[in-house]
């Protein structure tokens, strides 16, 4: 029986309406494919909770989770993730790529062009049309 694992994704928009997405490293499960940061929940944390650590941990900045955008839920080769997206601001600092190849922002219209990790793949789709 498969592993489920509950993860929390954030969607960060820059003041240019711009949304914020990370490259997977080389070294990470699902190499060189586009996310929106976040990682695991720990056990007996919110989802608003570990959005917030997830981000400081991956990202050096600080954001303040907002609201649940999207939550969806997909079947790997080897585990199902429970991902919930979260909207949130960004507070202070700015997002440095510390565990990701790179980070960049882009307008909504220009998400699909790059290659999103399969479980993202909804969110992107709902991040484009809203």
């Amino acid at each position: 029986m498969k592993k489920t694992v509950k993860v929390v994704a954030a969607i960060i928009e820059n003041e240019n309406n711009e949304i914020l997405c990370a490259l997977r490293s080389p070294d990470m499960i699902l190499p060189n494919q586009w996310e929106f940061p976040g990682g695991k929940v720990e056990k007996g944390e919110s989802l608003h909770e570990a959005i917030e650590r997830e981000i400081k941990e991956e990202l050096s900045c600080t954001v303040k989770a907002v609201e649940i955008f999207d939550e969806n839920t997909h079947e790997y080769e080897n585990i199902i993730v429970n991902l919930t997206a979260i909207k949130c601001d960004l507070v202070e600092g700015s997002p440095l790529a510390n565990e990701h190849s790179e980070i960049i922002y882009l307008k909504r219209e220009n998400l699909n062009s790059l290659v999103w990790a399969p479980a993202d793949m909804p969110i992107v789709k709902k991040v484009i049309n809203s």
